[in-house]
């Protein structure tokens, strides 16, 4: 187990420290809960920069960095709705967009897709860090005026949500959807380094028919290995 692992399992640990402190009735426990869920998010920025500087970069922390995102994201979410610091519906928009989302990776991986986050889902994961961070301060200060910052930055999380998820099913169903129709496996995947939109285009022959130089721009021996990677 690498550095930026042990940093995303050491996010997925601290999730239940946030409950137990969140859910308390004391003030300075929610400051407390406050500082953990900060820890945590800063690990979710260290295991990418340690990862790409160590040049750590796998399969495994690929797929288990947003896990371990969602999971810290959704304890808190749930907690502070227990506290009645949001509202139900809230919560299943952004619980169910990253259930949605988790099990489109899974799908992905099954024939050879590893998504990496996009810019948009990053400022999304922030806002919502970032939106926690200050209903779970509001907790332990009690200030209305925070409160109605927090839920600024809440609704703008909200809509960075709901686009990010957009453009991902964009993207990743193109892609899924060529990979069946071809019935090409996982080599064959990581073979195509077109967008969805292009594949589409292609004619539905043999999985053999690999797309053209003419198609895929500069010889594949010019524009690194065979992986692809979808960005949400």
């Amino acid at each position: 187990m690498n550095l930026p692992i042990g940093l995303t399992i050491t996010r997925i640990v601290l999730v239940p420290l946030v409950i137990l402190f969140l859910i308390s009735s004391s003030r300075v426990h929610a400051l407390i809960a406050a500082a953990i869920f900060i820890a945590a998010a800063i690990t979710d920025w260290a295991d990418g920069f340690f990862a790409r500087r160590r040049n750590e970069v796998t399969t495994l922390g690929t797929l288990l960095d947003p896990i371990a995102d969602k999971l810290l994201v959704a304890a808190a979410l749930v907690s502070l709705l227990q506290i009645g610091k949001l509202e139900a519906w809230m919560v299943v928009v952004i619980i169910g967009r990253e259930l949605a989302v988790t099990g489109l990776r899974a799908v992905a991986a099954s024939v050879g897709v590893i998504v990496s986050a996009s810019r948009l889902a990053k400022w999304k994961t922030v806002s919502q860090y970032v939106a926690i961070t200050m209903l779970i301060v509001e907790k332990g200060v009690e200030a209305p005026d925070f409160h109605f910052a927090a839920m600024v930055v809440l609704w703008a999380a909200l809509a960075l949500t709901v686009v990010s998820a957009i453009g991902y099913f964009y993207r990743v169903v193109g892609l899924i959807a060529w990979a069946l129709q071809t019935g090409a496996d996982v080599e064959q995947v990581k073979r195509a380094e077109e967008t969805p939109a292009q594949l589409l285009r292609q004619p539905s022959g043999s999985p053999d028919m690999a797309p053209g130089p003419a198609a895929l721009g500069a010889p594949r021996e010019t524009r690194g290995g065979p992986r692809i990677s979808a960005r949400p």
